[in-house]
């Protein structure tokens, strides 16, 4: 089933839903406001007075009643990481699958290494195994790209293996520069 952004009031985004969760917020009048095509109806129960069928009409991206929250933590997982880094192993430039790929950091954590978005690359095991506890400049190792911190909204389209185009227009026109991964 599909998920639903779920926004703040200001338009922020803080998280995907499930459809579930959208109908209920939907029925409870919590939603605030709608963005983009409606998704196909939802019907519910025949009402017994007057023989009408219930319908709820939810949106890909709904704002959710409630207090503006400044800040979101971005969460590093793996996935999200290797997203980011378009599942290439930033040493040696190829592409590899989710169980292929590592989290290396760039200053070792032994070394006072940060597990943080800035600090952390995907890498193959070869690269990261031959790297071991050095930084890429000790290793003659040099990196492809600059480990960056996504945005709030770069970090939503990341966190969703798929998503509607609604959602990607919505996301896209606050990405921080011109992405590989966004096409």
């Amino acid at each position: 089933m599909q998920h639903i952004l779920r926004l703040d009031i200001a338009g922020q985004p803080r998280g995907w839903m499930t459809a579930h969760e959208a109908i209920s917020a939907y029925a409870k009048g919590d939603v605030v406001y709608g963005v983009g095509d409606p998704l196909p109806p939802v019907f519910g129960g025949v009402q017994r007075l007057t023989g009408e069928r219930s319908r709820i009409d939810i949106q890909p991206i709904v704002a959710i009643q409630g207090r503006v929250v400044q800040g979101f933590s971005l969460p590093l997982c793996n996935r999200t990481l290797f997203r980011r880094d378009d599942h290439r192993c930033l040493y040696c430039g190829r592409k590899f699958s989710r169980a292929e790929l590592t989290r290396d950091h760039v200053l070792p954590t032994s070394r006072g290494g940060i597990d943080r978005w800035e600090n952390v690359v995907a890498a193959c095991k070869r690269c990261n195994w031959v790297k071991d506890n050095r930084t890429p400049e000790e290793a003659g190792m040099p990196l492809l790209a600059v480990p960056f911190k996504p945005n709030t909204w770069e970090w939503h389209f990341l966190a969703k293996e798929r998503i509607l185009a609604d959602q990607m227009d919505y996301l896209s026109r606050q990405f921080c520069a011109e992405r590989d991964w966004a096409h």
